[in-house]
Parts: C-alpha cells; sequence; structure tokens
C-alpha cells in the first residue's frame, strides 16, 4: 500500500511522528481510557467499500497522550489511484483548541490531470468533499481547519521524457462530536474519510448521492504499486 508519508497537523499547532498506540496504551505506558478503546475498536471493525485498503500505521506520539492511526490507498487492479492516513487523538483532559477530547486528522493525496490541477476553484472543491462527505453520513463535528495544495512537477535532462505531473494534497483536521459514553462515532467518521479518498480518486459515489457533486477524473498514469 502507498502510505501518505508527509507530516501531519493536529489542528492545534503540534506535529510529530513516531511509533505510537495501538489502543491499549498511550505513550507514556499510562493505560487507554475505555472511551478511547470503544473508539479504536469501532475503527477496526468498520465495514468500509471494497476499493479501498485500509491497515493500522504507526500514530504520531507528541500530538496526544492517546493516538491510533489508519493508512489507507485507492485500489484500482494493481494501481493505486489516492491514498491517505487517518489519526484519531484523545486527551482525556480535553483540548481547548479541539474544544473536546477527540480529534480526527486526515492527509490525503492524489495525482491529477495538470488541466485539472489548474483550475482555481479546485482548493474550494477539494474542502467541500471533506465537509459534504461528513454531512452525507449525518455526522456531527467541530471546529474544521485545514489546507488544500496542488503541486506540479516538471522533469528535464535525464528525465525529460516523462508527462508533468500534477498533485492535489488535502490536510485537514476536525472534532468529533461524542455520543454515548463520550465515545464518537469513529466508524461512520472511518467511512466518510473513505468516501473522501473514493472521490478525489474519481471513483463514482459508493450509493444515491446528490448529482450536483462533482468527482476527478481518473488520473492518466496511475502510479503502479
Amino acid at each position: 500500500m502507498a502510505a501518505a508519508q508527509g507530516r501531519l497537523s493536529d489542528g492545534a499547532g503540534g506535529t510529530g511522528e513516531g511509533k505510537g498506540t495501538e489502543g491499549g496504551e498511550g505513550h507514556t505506558g499510562t493505560a487507554a481510557p475505555p472511551a478511547f478503546r470503544a473508539a479504536v475498536d469501532a475503527l477496526r471493525g468498520a465495514r468500509l467499500r471494497p476499493q479501498v485498503e485500509v491497515e493500522p500505521t504507526p500514530a504520531p506520539q507528541r500530538l496526544a497522550p492517546f493516538a491510533y492511526a489508519v493508512e489507507a490507498a485507492v485500489v484500482d487492479g494493481e494501481q493505486d489511484l489516492a491514498d491517505g492516513r487517518l489519526v484519531l487523538l484523545h486527551d482525556p483532559a480535553g483540548h481547548d483548541a479541539w474544544r473536546g477530547t477527540f480529534r480526527l486528522v486526515t492527509l490525503v493525496r492524489a495525482e491529477l490531470e495538470p488541466e485539472m490541477a489548474a483550475d482555481p476553484l479546485l482548493p474550494e472543491v477539494c474542502w467541500s468533499w471533506l465537509t459534504g462527505a461528513l454531512k452525507t453520513r449525518g455526522l456531527s463535528y467541530g471546529e474544521p481547519s485545514g489546507t488544500v495544495t496542488r503541486a506540479s512537477s516538471h522533469y528535464f535532462g535525464g528525465l525529460s521524457e516523462r508527462p508533468a505531473a500534477s498533485q492535489i494534497e488535502i490536510r485537514a483536521s476536525w472534532t468529533p462530536r461524542e455520543g454515548r459514553a463520550g465515545v464518537p462515532d469513529t466508524a461512520a467518521h472511518l467511512a466518510s474519510w473513505c468516501d473522501l479518498l473514493a472521490q478525489v480518486a474519481g471513483l463514482p459515489p459508493a450509493g444515491p448521492g446528490d448529482a450536483s457533486v462533482v468527482t476527478l477524473p481518473q488520473r492518466r498514469d496511475p502510479q503502479a504499486r
């Protein structure tokens, strides 16, 4: 699986990488509270569309006392059309910037046709895909923040035969509203995140949806896995 390797921000100014918790204890060795364990169990048990391959990955250590992460790739045969990472953070004491005890942080990437990347409305459209994916599943959340970045690569010299490549990158974080026993519906948030990945990759919606939603065309030459 092609993993998103960029640094993540928690929406409160923190960044970090490293080996994280697997749901049993925090990075300091403290036993994880029941709410966090339940949230992680829900992530592990989520039912997702088959084109998205999801697996656990080491979580950042310094963003919160407890963290759990997954990486995902949208797969078409032997090709990865988009990839990303989703991190669940938990601070039992709460966090002023989050306005809650849980936070979801994500990085999503996909390659684009250069002409699509030049569309001046692309950043706004990509952000609307994230908020729209959450809204479609009826999820309540707060304090959203993030960036949409597009980059182009042009090749010269010994690499001059390669066509120009463009990439879109979505970095975002939001606070999932907590339900019973203080546990957010992390399975539904993961499913909505996978909907975003699929949309960025150019796949059709998994079910009936808003006909006005625009999806990216499949990139010209997806990278072989």
